[in-house]
């Protein structure tokens, strides 16, 4: 892709990012379904025309590509909304700020992600068996996540949040969402910046599945972060429309641990096809976006029909390791 092409492109990521940063800052409010709806709508209507445009401007190839990434990088999304409700609970967020931290936490998705695109990008270049270490890489997140997809991040207990709360001056309240404050004649920072720590680091994990998981769909860096952003970008108003429902999505761990492991499968046999022995089968763009739809209308189904039959069941947003009764995890 042209640098014309990528400058454009990230001129209207962060004009929109510019409209949410602004309206959280400016108008400080609790979102509504009807608000959050038009969002969503809105944000989901810009991706596909992006990705209609990209199809006729640069071939159905590509367009293929960057709809099964950016499919993958919206249904990882859904999982960091779970952590992220996990974190607004943990920290008692006042409804009125959460959309501030929201829009603040994806754009320290961006920037990380941004990092590790161009990372991962370089080492691809130079390194063709890199997509063997992405592949188990993969595998081994989609099998940890599958084993303790009943399981919870302890927020509290992080070694990042707690390692914050010892080196920084963390008053009681939010003080109307500022970011500083003073008590008793010292400056303090307030309990948002604490949550903004825990987002950055949720962030930070998310960032070391998806990105390779998107490299996996395509291997162009253009593409990776097309769909990043524009997955990123509709994660706030997703939020505010579906944390209520996301108790119900029971198997969605389980899904994601499967489409990860596919990826991982995937970037494995292009491995061997490029540097063992190209009779080794590769798996098409065409037949991965079909293999990830279905797995997510399988799970989400099943999800509903589960949640239906035993109200009492509840969905987790899962974890790569299981922390023991009684101890501190470190997980996020």
């Amino acid at each position: 892709m042209g640098v014309g092409t990528w400058l454009v492109t990230i001129g209207v990521v962060l004009a929109l990012l510019t409209v949410d940063l602004v309206l959280a800052a400016v108008r400080p409010h609790r979102v509504g379904f009807a608000e959050a709806v038009a969002w969503s709508v809105g944000y989901i209507a810009v991706a596909v025309v992006f990705g209609v445009w990209l199809t006729l401007a640069h071939g159905g190839e590509f367009g293929t590509e960057y709809f099964a990434g950016y499919i993958v990088e919206k249904s990882l999304s859904v999982d960091n909304l779970f952590v992220f409700v996990i974190i607004m609970t943990t920290f008692a967020v006042p409804e009125e700020h959460q959309h501030k931290v929201l829009t603040f936490g994806i754009i320290l998705a961006l920037v990380m992600r941004g990092i590790f695109i161009v990372l991962g990008a370089t080492l691809l270049a130079l390194f063709s068996f890199m997509f063997l270490l992405f592949g188990l890489l993969l595998i081994y997140t989609g099998v940890q996540l599958f084993r303790h997809r009943d399981a919870d991040p302890d927020i509290e207990h992080n070694v990042v949040v707690r390692t914050a709360r010892r080196i920084l001056p963390v008053s009681d309240a939010y003080d109307g969402g500022r970011l500083l404050t003073r008590a008793g004649g010292r400056r303090m920072v307030t309990p948002l910046v604490v949550v903004l720590v825990a987002i950055g680091g949720v962030d930070l994990l998310f960032a070391l599945d998806s990105i390779p998981a998107v490299f996996g769909v395509t291997e162009e860096p253009y593409i990776v972060f097309a769909a990043n952003a524009f997955a990123l970008l509709g994660l706030r108003a997703l939020y505010f429309l579906v944390k209520g429902l996301l108790d119900r999505l029971v198997y969605l761990s389980a899904g994601l641990a499967v489409i990860l492991a596919f990826i991982g499968v995937k970037l494995i046999l292009h491995w061997a096809h490029v540097d063992l022995d190209p009779r080794v089968p590769e798996i098409a763009t065409p037949v991965s976006l079909a293999v990830i739809i279905g797995v997510l209308v399988v799970v989400t189904v099943a999800s509903l029909v589960k949640t239906r039959r035993d109200p009492a069941a509840k969905a987790h947003p899962g974890s790569l390791r299981a922390a023991p009764e009684g101890s501190d995890s470190e997980d996020l």
